[in-house]
């Protein structure tokens, strides 16, 4: 699926709050006339966008055929009603984009590999051009994409991230980034960031310390010994949320999804 995070306070449902899993849960619990709840790859952030978020749902068999138009063409794929449905009953701003049978032992959350964002700055004296704004961060200042490549290199592999981590109460702050690669096109810097998970805040914390070095404030070596950390470090801020968008969840071969939801589980403690 793929929203605008603009205007949603984040992925998981809240009370009072208008959020991307309560605007589609209602729309499934709509369609299938019984109640549904989605469950995500990530729990993407308040502001924070998706092209490429995974969810999974488990709905009672005798509720499926809610979900077919009297209309249906036989040659149509399965679900291919159901995605029109979705499209009239859903707001402008989250799309379903393709609906299967999971398969045995698929967890959106559980089963995945790894998840794959970008994040996008504008270096531009004007700031960022309309049409990009709610998804492009404007950036004040020049940025040192060499020395922020070297400060991403520092951070790669299999660490305990709590300087760059919001505290959640049981939940652990060791991950193995995989890729944080930065690259220029004119006045436009783009982050490609990609871990086996993230925990709270992390990628837009990444970016954030990064950004530091980029503008010459911090080293490297700076970057490196956050590491070190085990609570959350006040020394940067976590770059602003829209510029931040989920673009890819990979998970394994369809054989190998139950042993990969015990890994998951297991909760690491280095």
């Amino acid at each position: 699926m793929a929203y605008d995070g603009t205007d949603f306070a984040g992925w998981a449902t809240q009370s009072g709050q208008r959020t991307v899993a309560g605007v589609l849960d209602e729309a499934l619990t709509t369609v299938f006339r019984t109640p549904v709840r989605l469950r995500a790859a990530g729990r993407t952030d308040a502001g924070v966008h998706a092209t490429g978020q995974v969810a999974h749902a488990d709905v009672p068999v005798e509720a499926l055929p809610n979900a077919y138009s009297r209309s249906a063409r036989p040659s149509e794929a399965e679900f291919r009603p159901l995605l029109r449905r979705l499209g009239r009953f859903l707001p402008s701003d989250v799309r379903i984009l393709e609906i299967v049978r999971a398969p045995k032992d698929f967890d959106a959350r559980f089963s995945a590999l790894r998840r794959h964002y970008v994040y996008r700055l504008s270096t531009a004296p004007y700031g960022v051009e309309p049409q990009l704004a709610r998804y492009v961060t404007a950036w004040p200042h020049d940025l040192d994409v060499a020395a922020m490549s070297a400060a991403s290199r520092e951070l790669l592999g299999l660490h305990d991230f709590a300087a760059f981590c919001r505290h959640r109460d049981g939940a652990t702050t060791i991950r193995d980034l995989q890729r944080l690669d930065w690259a220029r096109d004119g006045d436009l810097v783009t982050a490609q960031v990609t871990a086996d998970a993230f925990c709270w805040s992390m990628v837009r914390s990444l970016v954030g310390a990064v950004l530091a070095v980029g503008e010459h404030r911090r080293s490297a070596a700076w970057c490196r010994e956050l590491l070190t950390a085990t609570a959350r470090s006040s020394d940067f801020a976590a770059a602003p949320a829209h510029g931040l968008t989920l673009i890819q969840v990979d998970y394994p071969p369809d054989d190998q999804l139950g042993s990969r939801v015990l890994i998951t589980r297991d909760l690491r403690s280095r």
